[in-house]
C-alpha cells in the first residue's frame, strides 16, 4: 500500500486529493489568507494535511516539533498532535495559549473522554480524532474562527454600515455614536449579518454561527433575539426579513423620519 493509501485510509480524505481534481467540499478563502500550522511529526500525514489546506486557500506549513512550533510566529490557526517526539502536545498548548489568541484544534489519535477534557481545559478551541475526514476539518476550521472572533492577518476587524458599527476585537457596538448593549448571542447575529451587508443569510447559517454547529434545536429561537436586536439598535428597518428564506442588513439603512 502507498503512502497516500495509507494516509486516505486513515484521514478518510477522498482519493481526489491526490488526482488534482476539484473537490466540491472545498471552500475557498479570501484574502488576506488565513495561515494555519500543522503541528505533527508523522512526515506524510503533514505533508498531506498542508496540500489539503492549500487546496482550499489556505496558508499553510507544517513543523515536527513542539518547541520549533512555539518558536514560530503565531497563526491564525494552529492544527496541533498531541503525540510529540519533544514536548508534550498538552504543554504545547498551555504555552501557545498564554502567549498568542491563536485558534488550537487538537488533531489526535487520543480518543479518551480525559484528553479531551484536559486538551480544552489547557486552552485548545476544539478536538478532532483520528481518522478524520478533510472536509470536516475544513468545518471545523470555520468554525473556531467565527467563534473565537479573531482577526485575519493580524488586523483588527470593525464593520460599518451607515450608523452602525461593530467592533470585533472589543465587541462593542454603537449607532450614530451611542454604544449599544447586546448580549453574546446578540451580537454574535448581528456580527453576522454586519460581515456581508446586503447578503441573504438563511435561519441556520445564523443559528450555527450565533449558537454551534451541531445545534439541533428549533431555528425558532432566532426570532426571540433578533425581536431584542432590533430594539435595541433603534432602527428595525436595518435588519431585513425575507420570508421563507432569511435575514439580510438593509443595503440602504434607513433614514430617520426627522430628516
Amino acid at each position: 500500500m502507498t503512502v497516500a493509501e495509507i494516509l486516505q485510509e486513515s484521514l478518510r480524505i477522498p482519493s481526489d486529493l491526490y488526482t488534482g481534481a476539484a473537490a466540491s467540499y472545498l471552500v475557498f478563502v479570501t484574502s488576506p489568507q488565513v495561515s494555519v500550522l500543522v503541528v505533527e511529526d508523522d512526515p506524510g500525514i503533514a505533508t498531506q494535511l498542508v496540500r489539503g489546506l492549500e487546496r482550499a486557500g489556505y496558508t499553510a506549513d507544517s513543523v515536527a516539533m513542539g518547541a520549533e512550533a512555539l518558536r514560530r510566529p503565531a497563526s491564525d490557526v494552529v492544527l496541533l498532535d498531541l503525540g510529540l517526539p519533544d514536548v508534550d502536545g498538552i504543554d504545547v498548548c498551555r504555552r501557545l495559549r498564554a502567549s498568542s489568541d491563536t485558534a488550537i484544534i487538537v488533531v489526535t489519535a487520543r480518543g479518551e473522554e480525559a484528553d479531551r477534557v484536559l486538551a480544552l481545559d489547557e486552552g485548545a478551541d476544539d478536538y478532532l480524532v483520528k481518522p478524520f475526514g478533510l472536509a470536516e476539518l475544513l468545518a471545523r476550521i470555520r468554525a473556531v474562527l467565527r467563534r473565537g472572533h479573531r482577526t485575519v492577518g493580524g488586523t483588527a476587524e470593525v464593520l460599518r454600515h451607515g450608523p452602525l458599527t461593530v467592533d470585533l476585537r472589543t465587541r462593542k457596538v454603537t449607532m450614530s455614536g451611542t454604544e449599544v448593549a447586546l448580549t453574546p448571542k446578540e451580537f454574535a447575529i448581528l456580527e453576522c449579518l454586519a460581515t456581508d451587508p446586503g447578503r441573504l443569510i438563511s435561519r441556520q447559517e445564523i443559528v450555527e454561527r450565533a449558537w454551534d454547529e451541531h445545534w439541533y434545536g428549533p431555528t425558532k429561537v432566532l426570532d426571540v433575539h433578533l425581536a431584542a436586536l432590533r430594539r435595541k439598535i433603534g432602527e428595525p428597518s436595518l435588519i431585513e426579513t425575507v420570508y421563507g428564506h432569511g435575514f439580510r442588513l438593509a443595503d440602504r439603512p434607513a433614514v430617520p423620519a426627522d430628516q
